[in-house]
């Protein structure tokens, strides 16, 4: 799963919207509201797996249950 389809997978509801943007010479950086909560550059390393969900949390709040659970 990609990281911009496990965002949108726990908080879609919540988001007025995801913007992916390319970059260059590996950049990788992941804001919130203007706000960054991971930089490849300062850590120099790609995040772990769930530690985005980890980092927005806090601003988002814990994922909404909107999926049916018998689905």
């Amino acid at each position: 799963m990609s990281l911009a389809e496990e965002i949108m997978d726990k908080w879609a509801p919540v988001l007025s919207g995801v913007e992916l943007k390319t970059g260059s010479r590996g950049v990788f950086d992941v804001e919130i509201d203007g706000e960054k909560i991971f930089s490849k550059a300062l850590l120099a390393r790609f995040p772990a797996e769930g530690e985005i969900k980890k980092l927005l949390a806090p601003k988002l709040g814990p994922p909404p249950e909107w999926r049916s659970k018998h689905s």
